[in-house]
């Protein structure tokens, strides 16, 4: 069997810290393969806060160029409606029938993954793998991860600690209002793009 990781999110828009979570858990567990999976577009949100799904889409594909590894799937920004991360994977199982998944997420996805959306069915599809940032909640992870083991006895789930990446897409966002230098955040084809396409509030020509 293939070893492939899933990332999904808003990667609104995607930055430094996405790419180092991505490349800790290739390294880490030893997978041939990441897909980086934007999600569809959420009506309800500011144009000026939540960029358009082909900007989304185009901001992974360009970041992902660095990596041989790394790949950008549109399947979830395609689909009509709420995207299901059971869906998804369901979609996946069938596509790839040689590959096994793994789901990273973040800690605190971990923490909140009993309510997630048929979440028992998930975990028989897939690996999951909770990165943490912070020393501090391991002990709770760690609790969760053997509670969700008790759910389904086939699950598999990692808990990897990392290194702290202090970044966020709302501190970015924030920085490309106010026209502060972001270059160290994103990468610099990812910048290029925003400041061509004068996103997140930017205007067309401005330094980032």
């Amino acid at each position: 069997m293939k070893e492939y990781g899933l990332f999904g999110g808003s990667f609104n828009p995607i930055h430094n810290g996405h790419l180092y979570l991505a490349e800790s858990v290739y390294e880490a567990l030893g997978l041939e393969r990441v897909i980086l999976m934007p999600s569809g577009e959420a009506p309800h949100k500011d144009c000026s806060e939540y960029a358009a799904a082909e900007h989304r889409l185009e901001m992974c594909r360009r970041a992902a160029e660095q990596y041989d590894w790394m790949t950008v799937s549109d399947d979830e920004i395609r689909k009509n409606g709420k995207s299901y991360t059971v869906e998804t994977l369901r979609q996946l199982t069938k596509e790839y029938p040689d590959v096994h998944w793994t789901l990273m997420i973040g800690s605190d996805m971990l923490l909140s993954f009993d309510r997630w959306y048929c979440y028992t069915e998930i975990l028989r599809m897939a690996r999951i793998c909770a990165v943490s940032r912070e020393t501090g909640d391991l002990p709770a992870l760690f609790e969760k991860a053997e509670a969700l083991s008790d759910a389904e006895s086939c699950a598999d789930i990692i808990v990897l600690s990392v290194r702290a990446f202090p970044v966020s897409s709302t501190q970015i966002r924030k920085k490309l209002k106010k026209n502060e230098n972001s270059s160290c955040l994103l990468p610099k084809n990812v910048v290029q793009y925003i400041r061509l396409n004068g996103l997140y509030g930017t205007r067309n020509g401005e330094k980032l």
